[in-house]
């Protein structure tokens, strides 16, 4: 129960971030389908398949946000990958979401990683990343009950096949040996 009471006061401070202008500054990348390595203070623009200086929001399509956001946070640059995702236009955007929480969860501010999950789950339930890493998240606050509880919405969602059902039931795993 205090998980849950946690995850919902974790929800409520994401949501107004989400509604306040982000500052700006940072760049670099692109994720999913490889794209080109920019400088910092650049953003791949997929429009004209070049880097381009960051600016403000509106300028630079949601989807090369998305790109570069996701690079910047799986090579560890975690600042800079929530400045370039919090460019975004369509805040409610679960990838934006998901890479936004990531980047928090990976900085150590743990409970905003969850209410970003939490906003991404809302608008997009079946998204199998977000509760990925929603399960890691939880484990990062010792609560593997509410990772494994991920784990089964993976696997209703995709089955025991797929890479998230097999990357949480291994961080679960090491988890609970590490404990043991």
């Amino acid at each position: 129960m205090q998980s849950r009471f946690v995850i919902s006061l974790a929800s409520l401070l994401v949501a107004a971030p989400l509604i306040v202008a982000p500052a700006f500054s940072a760049g670099g990348g692109g994720g999913g389908d490889s794209v080109p390595q920019c400088k910092r203070g650049q953003v791949y623009d997929k429009k004209t398949k070049k880097c381009v200086p960051q600016q403000g929001q509106g300028v630079i399509d949601d989807d090369s946000l998305y790109a570069t956001g996701r690079q910047l946070a799986l090579a560890g640059r975690y600042d800079e990958a929530i400045t370039v995702l919090s460019l975004a236009d369509n805040k409610a955007d679960p990838r934006i979401l998901n890479y936004l929480g990531y980047a928090h969860r990976k900085q150590g501010r743990i409970l905003v990683g969850l209410g970003y999950y939490q906003e991404a789950l809302r608008a997009d339930p079946d998204y199998t990343q977000v509760r990925e890493y929603l399960g890691e998240a939880h484990l990062q606050l010792g609560d593997v009950a509410a990772a494994r509880e991920q784990l089964s919405e993976i696997e209703k969602r995709c089955g025991t096949g797929c890479e998230e059902y097999a990357e949480l039931s291994a961080q679960i795993d090491a988890y609970v040996k590490g404990k043991g």
